[in-house]
């Protein structure tokens, strides 16, 4: 099956996905396996990529044919380049992108063999994305189908963006940080994996025990006030709830190549198809997908699928490890 293109729906008459979010240029470097503490080891090689989560799930929605805008900032520097190109060939809306003093933010990112990573993030501009920053396109998050937060600007600014939206809110809570109960509840839906749910329960419910499984996790973050959770699972796929019920989601099996951002398109793509009407179900039934495909190629927005691009089928039988943290 391949990727379906923007298609018209009840809300795709509104004016598409706004993301305000992060935007970073990728220090990308590979080994064989990822160092112990203390240790040294040789890299094979570094690259220069396009990144930040609010980026990435920008290019994600537009290269599937959704109409993205971006709110964020970049700096003044070489990095800046880098960090906009993959926006800009994908006809994402750069006019709310400041340009401020500090540098663009930065992420290191080690991938080793297995496809696994680590990441650290350097903020850097994304900080300046503050509240004020998000007032200046009021007329643009108010006027979007779809409004996609996540957790690398300050939280004001997602405060903000979710007071303004009259659309559908997605809020991919990664990083976990503190938020206001008023903003997490207006997730329609909240997108966390399962560690990030348990941070989040431990915030809103302090002292409370570890959920025991990821489907205890979902019931209590919907009890909690959530109206629709999406918890991603990797090779698992993902489970939905919301007021219909909770469901799982099967995600096809592939040989992961890295791993980076594939949470992103998975966001991406599931912000892209609610804009275009699809039900949660039905887009989550994609994002699933579009997930798998990104872990089959280096890198975050390089790794993406465009309309048109045949995407991997879900196999019935159980899941194997090879697709660990597609999404």
């Amino acid at each position: 099956m391949t990727v379906p293109a923007h298609a018209s729906g009840t809300s795709a008459t509104r004016a598409g996905v706004v993301v305000v979010g992060s935007i970073n240029a990728d220090q990308v470097v590979t080994v064989a396996r990822h160092p112990l503490p203390g240790e040294t080891l040789i890299g094979r090689s570094i690259t220069m990529l396009p990144g930040g989560k609010g980026a990435n799930q920008a290019v994600a929605a537009a290269l599937l044919g959704a109409q993205v805008s971006m709110v964020g900032a970049i700096g003044r520097d070489a990095h800046a380049r880098t960090a906009t190109t993959i926006l800009e060939s994908a006809d994402v809306d750069l006019s709310s992108v400041r340009t401020v003093d500090s540098p663009t933010g930065l992420a290191v990112i080690t991938v080793a063999d297995d496809g696994e990573n680590t990441i650290i993030v350097i903020p850097g501009a994304n900080e300046a994305v503050d509240a004020d920053v998000v007032a200046q396109s009021a007329d643009l998050v108010a006027g979007a189908a779809v409004v996609v937060l996540q957790g690398e600007i300050p939280a004001a600014a997602s405060v903000a963006a979710a007071r303004l939206a009259t659309g559908r809110v997605v809020l991919n809570l990664a990083p976990v940080i503190e938020l206001d109960p008023v903003t997490i509840a207006a997730a329609d839906p909240l997108v966390v994996n399962e560690h990030e749910a348990a941070l989040l329960l431990a915030q809103l419910a302090p002292g409370a025990q570890h959920p025991a499984s990821d489907a205890e996790a979902v019931a209590r973050l919907r009890e909690w006030g959530v109206r629709s959770v999406v918890l991603t699972r990797g090779a698992l796929g993902a489970i939905v709830a919301d007021a219909d019920g909770t469901d799982a989601v099967a995600s096809p099996v592939v040989v992961a190549v890295d791993s980076s951002g594939a949470g992103d398109a998975f966001v991406g793509a599931l912000s892209a198809r609610l804009a275009a009407g699809d039900s949660l179900r039905e887009a989550v039934g994609l994002a699933v997908r579009v997930g798998a495909f990104a872990v089959q190629s280096p890198g975050t927005q390089p790794s993406y699928p465009r309309a048109g691009d045949i995407l991997p089928e879900v196999r019935t039988g159980p899941a194997t490890q090879e697709n660990e943290a597609t999404a």
